[in-house]
């Protein structure tokens, strides 16, 4: 609304306008009309952000989606809403858009927010996550220059950023250079990342190490410094490492979940014991952490591993009694086992179930179980799953498939 005095002054001169042509009608319709317009023109437009969100997820053309993103990037309530900016710019990194997303990255600087360091942590970690790690130096580099605080959340995004653009290497040079020189404090965020950059190197034993470092700067590591260890230890297959850390778990008052105990299931199949991996998934279920599918699947893995068909279908059994759905990876684990062991009847199903559940898997998983019936003269069975295949609405397989005689 128009300030309250200046209203008055419109209202005296309509008052006076009133009295010299004797209120006529003519007078008194322009005035209501003035009176709206006075009133439209400065009522504040209500802008819905949820709207906006779905315009921009409904918006199929990517460059448009760019030009909606910059123009409501100048709404404050929308530079506030960081899982739009996250799911944006996800969607251009997976298209490659790479360009677009610098274009609406590099867009942001314009605002105010730039001088807050949450703000350009934003941008630092979503340049990283589209593995764009140089961008994302460039802005930390440039917070002095704007007046905005660099602490040790900036450098978190940092090193993330480093980290999922797999520079493992920049990872470790930045955190033992950075904290030094801008006179910032490494917390456990930032050991954790350190951490991580090693695992997936595959230098578990300078990971190792960063945890005794840890425990002389007394930071304390929590479940996620042990899970990143577990999950690249077992599934590396340094298992006796990852059974250490296990116990250290224990030592240090951190109890395991559900991520803990899955990569332990993942190390227990990979050295062929199955029954004690069942023993671990019934521990599990005592102590109150629920199984997820991805434990099963480690499961069913162990008896794939040792040979035993016969579990390994009882364990996909246990699928049923779960919240969840079979995986491409429990998939891709059974179907070749199954085609090899001769048991072709339950290959059929399972790719029908596949179908029925709309389970993305590789083409190349059919494609084994439609050449295996081939072989053993199961003609008009390969055809229909590759008919199925062919026709299903989800995902299209186009399936190699004998001629017609």
């Amino acid at each position: 609304m128009a300030p309250l005095c200046q209203w008055h002054e419109h209202e005296t001169l309509f008052s006076s306008c009133a009295s010299q042509q004797q209120n006529t009608k003519e007078h008194h319709k322009m005035y209501r009309v003035l009176h709206r317009a006075l009133c439209t023109a400065t009522e504040p437009a209500t802008v819905s952000i949820k709207s906006i969100s779905e315009d921009l997820y409904k918006e199929v053309k990517l460059k448009s989606v760019v030009e909606k993103f910059k123009k409501a990037s100048d709404i404050d309530r929308f530079r506030k809403k960081t899982g739009i900016y996250e799911d944006t710019v996800r969607r251009l990194a997976r298209a490659k858009r790479f360009r677009w997303v610098r274009d609406i990255l590099e867009h942001q600087k314009q605002y105010s927010d730039i001088s807050n360091e949450g703000f350009s942590s934003r941008l630092i970690s979503l340049y990283g996550k589209s593995g764009m790690a140089k961008h994302a130096r460039k802005v930390f580099d440039e917070m002095p220059q704007r007046k905005c605080d660099r602490s040790v959340l900036s450098l978190n995004a940092l090193l993330a950023a480093y980290l999922h653009s797999k520079k493992y290497d920049v990872v470790e040079e930045l955190f033992r250079a950075l904290p030094t020189q801008l006179s910032i404090e490494p917390d456990l965020v930032s050991y954790n990342t350190l951490i991580k950059a090693f695992c997936e190197k595959g230098s578990f034993d300078s990971a190792l190490s960063v945890v005794k470092e840890m425990e002389e700067k007394g930071v304390d590591p929590d479940s996620i410094t042990f899970n990143t260890l577990l999950d690249g230890l077992y599934s590396k297959g340094c298992f006796e490492d990852g059974e250490k850390v296990w116990g250290q778990m224990g030592a240090k008052n951190v109890a395991p979940d559900v991520r803990s105990y899955c990569s332990r299931l993942v190390g227990l199949a990979g050295e062929k014991k199955a029954a004690e991996a069942v023993e671990l998934f019934r521990e599990m279920e005592k102590v109150g952490v629920k199984p997820n599918i991805f434990c099963i699947n480690a499961v069913i893995k162990g008896f794939v591993n040792e040979g035993n068909l016969d579990e390994a279908k009882k364990w996909f059994g246990e699928i049923a009694n779960s919240d969840d759905d079979p995986h491409k990876n429990t998939y891709s684990t059974l179907v070749p086992f199954l085609c090899e062991k001769g048991d072709l009847k339950t290959a059929i199903e399972m790719c029908k179930e596949i179908f029925n559940i709309r389970c993305r898997v590789d083409a190349s998983l059919l494609q084994l179980v439609v050449d295996k019936l081939v072989s053993e003269g199961m003609i008009s069975e390969a055809k229909e799953i590759g008919e199925i295949g062919k026709t299903n609405r989800y995902c299209r397989y186009k399936l190699n498939l004998p001629a017609e005689e």
